[in-house]
């Protein structure tokens, strides 16, 4: 379990990169998120930077299907920035520990955060992290295995590209999907009008390829295999190549990101969020929650 200084240190750090006006919404949002999520530790967030430049970031949470609990939440923040500063990094292949992707966030965290204010400051948070993490100089790949629900799909779609097992039995989030997609499909798909497996995601363009194996060894190998085609050149060159992109998708980006933090605090703790949580549980309250959001 993180210490209350340790957090504190964690906190001066993911503050030290930011813009003053985005460090003041940060300091605001980390000490709302620090007070809850400190009571929600558990699972970490795990980076191996290797010598070929190409990073490996585990989701390592197998015993709540790599659900993010709070912690891995402000580490997930710490590794972006750790990235950000990786000089000599050209590629992010991002994976978990066992065969689940992830079920996104922690059940426990989200009965603690209940109420409308705290459901935002929450997805102002991760909406930071998660436009660093599309912004980092590096080629991502989402190495995609079982569920991808809610947070885990965030992190997927906030990939450069995504391989997927043949073992996907569902996948719901909205955010980013439509850019992928377009909005006919994405509502098909989020809505449950289609049944999505690997073939399906394949021929509808969401992700560029579907590995062999299922062995959470060889697929990462797989994975590593396919990536080194995007970073046989230098750092610097891979780097800046991956900044001219990202710059060009900026201008509808910030404006997405306002519309889904508003979306957030109208349905987060209503009276369907709190039925779903009493009635099902996790996985229904994705499920209701995003198909609240989408035919809002």
């Amino acid at each position: 379990m993180q210490s209350k200084q340790e957090s504190i240190k964690m906190a001066g750090n993911l503050l030290k990169t930011s813009s003053l006006t985005v460090r003041a919404k940060l300091l605001h949002q980390t000490g709302l998120i620090f007070k809850k999520n400190q009571q929600f530790p558990g699972g970490s967030v795990d980076l191996k930077k290797e010598d070929s430049g190409i990073g490996i970031l585990t989701l390592n949470n197998p015993s709540k299907m790599n659900a993010f609990s709070g912690f891995m939440m402000l580490q997930l923040l710490e590794k972006m920035i750790e990235l950000e500063n990786w000089t000599e990094g050209k590629g992010l292949i991002v994976c978990v520990a066992k065969n689940t992707f992830s079920s996104g966030s922690d059940l426990n965290a989200v009965k603690a955060l209940a109420t409308p204010k705290d459901g935002m400051a929450l997805c102002m948070f991760m909406q930071n992290t998660l436009t660093r993490f599309m912004r980092l100089p590096l080629i991502s790949v989402a190495l995609i295995q079982g569920q991808a629900l809610g947070g885990g799909t965030e992190v997927t779609t906030a990939c450069d590209f995504k391989l997927m097992t043949t073992d996907i039995p569902s996948w719901g989030s909205a955010t980013h999907l439509v850019e992928i997609l377009g909005a006919r499909q994405a509502l098909k798909v989020l809505s449950g009008a289609v049944h999505l497996n690997a073939v399906k995601a394949l021929s509808m363009g969401m992700v560029e390829e579907v590995l062999r194996s299922s062995d959470k060894a060889d697929c990462l190998q797989e994975a590593q295999a396919w990536l080194r085609q995007f970073t046989k050149g230098p750092p610097e060159v891979i780097r800046a190549l991956k900044r001219s992109v990202s710059s060009d998708k900026e201008l509808c980006l910030e404006e997405a990101l306002q519309i889904k933090k508003d979306l957030v605090g109208r349905v987060w703790g209503g009276p369907a969020n709190k039925e779903v949580i009493a009635r099902k549980g996790k996985q229904n309250l994705i499920s209701r929650v995003t198909k609240y959001q989408v035919l809002q």
